[in-house]
């Protein structure tokens, strides 16, 4: 089979895993009472994202190929979330935080470091057979998003979005894709015969990037804007379909398929990944990522605007401008660690990307976006007062994503060379 069609296979399963159920768990929760504790579940992969990831690096740079690895992980993730899923179903209505909070955490301890391991394969792969991965690896990964969409509809139109089924549907895919690593080429593991210092042998040597001020920044900022990431994930879905309570807004399409209307943020990333090379090549990392950090700003903002009503435009234009500010920060960031790092730390590097991005960054941005969503939204019964605390809720993100945007703009310095991206050091 063709090569890139094979990558393209892994990235397509890879994130219709997560599809499955990360914009509609926030729904299932609610429907069982936890409504007030969705930023715990969705800081949970924030938090194992902080070692888990860099943990898994050092494992595929030194000891098991990450093909394999990649399989292994997805297992276990597999396996615990199917896990959720039977309880889920067992417990009906009565739900017990504890229980369901375990099992979900134990399956993205072993989710969440796949992302970087399946991009870290795909990197791999195309390198070791001569492929440019800044022109080959985008088409690739836009496949991942389909997957996403996929899993995503198909979990809207058969009514799983509001049911515990959302993660059984999660599990299956898991399963083949467990399978499906085993067939993948092999990436070989970092054996040289040298003698290595400690920290060399673990792979801290990735950490050492923050001794270079260029760098340090870069993950720094990262940290910042993945603040972002997981917000409209946890909360969209609860959002949008809240409008069913308001009578002039209870038969409206958006309202009773919120995941359907979300899916149109998807479809923004397949169109923005493969625009990424171009503005890469002729914007640079750092206008690119100051385009994906103004688009959170409009991605916050127009939900506060908007409604499945006369104002649904603005709910659409938010999931068009969240292809540009999810992949031309997550993707451009990923390929940009890719070629400032040496190959024999770039699993490590991708690990510790993912660690600043979807580890502290995502922790930090879900407690307190939990906070902000509890008091402002959940703390009310009336629904009126709810939809105007969502509103105050999405201006607060969207006043954060402006800061750390001039933030940004004014304090990282990198100098762009239209004509050549930096070769990786050897």
């Amino acid at each position: 089979m063709n090569l890139k069609l094979r990558l393209t296979i892994l990235s397509f399963l890879q994130f219709a895993v997560w599809g499955a159920y990360l914009t509609s768990m926030g729904n299932y929760l609610g429907s069982v009472g936890l409504g007030s504790k969705i930023g715990l579940f969705y800081a949970m992969q924030g938090i194992v994202s902080i070692f888990m990831p860099a943990l898994m690096g050092i494992i595929a740079d030194r000891w098991i190929q990450a093909q394999k690895l990649l399989g292994i992980c997805h297992f276990f993730a597999a396996v615990f979330l199917i896990a959720a899923g039977y309880y889920g179903m067992s417990a009906g209505s009565d739900v017990e935080f504890s229980k369901l909070f375990l099992l979900y955490s134990l399956s993205v301890m072993f989710y969440m470091p796949s992302i970087a391991l399946s991009n870290s394969v795909a990197y791999t792969v195309l390198v070791n057979n001569n492929y440019d991965t800044i022109k080959a690896f985008p088409p690739i990964r836009t496949f991942g998003t389909i997957g996403f969409i996929c899993a995503m509809l198909f979990v809207d139109f058969t009514g799983f979005q509001h049911s515990y089924s959302q993660f059984f549907v999660s599990g299956i895919l898991g399963i083949v894709l467990f399978v499906y690593s085993f067939t993948l080429p092999k990436c070989p593991t970092n054996k040289s015969d040298e003698k290595k210092s400690f920290s060399d042998a673990l792979g801290l040597k990735a950490f050492a990037l923050f001794k270079d001020k260029k760098m340090a920044v870069f993950f720094i900022f990262s940290m910042l804007l993945g603040v972002s990431l997981q917000i409209t994930n946890g909360y969209a879905n609860p959002f949008i379909t809240s409008f069913k309570d308001i009578p002039a807004f209870k038969d409206t399409w958006g309202a009773n398929h919120a995941n359907a209307l979300i899916s149109l943020s998807q479809v923004s990333e397949t169109l923005c990944i493969l625009l990424i090379p171009f503005f890469l090549k002729r914007f640079g990392i750092k206008k690119v990522m100051l385009m994906a950090m103004f688009a959170w700003v409009l991605r916050f903002g127009l939900f506060g605007l908007g409604n499945p009503g006369g104002g649904v435009w603005m709910f659409v234009l938010s999931m068009i401008v969240y292809g540009i500010a999810f992949d031309f920060f997550n993707v451009s960031g990923s390929l940009f660690v890719d070629k400032e790092t040496d190959k024999s730390i770039r699993s490590s590097a991708q690990g510790v990307f993912m660690m600043m991005t979807n580890g502290f960054g995502a922790t930090i941005g879900m407690l307190a976006a939990q906070g902000v969503v509890n008091h402002y939204v959940f703390s009310q019964t009336d629904p009126a007062l709810q939809l105007e605390g969502w509103q105050t809720s999405w201006y607060i993100f969207a006043a954060y994503a402006l800061i750390v945007t001039v933030l940004f703009a004014v304090i990282f310095k990198h100098k762009h060379d239209p004509n050549q991206l930096k070769e990786v050091n050897h």
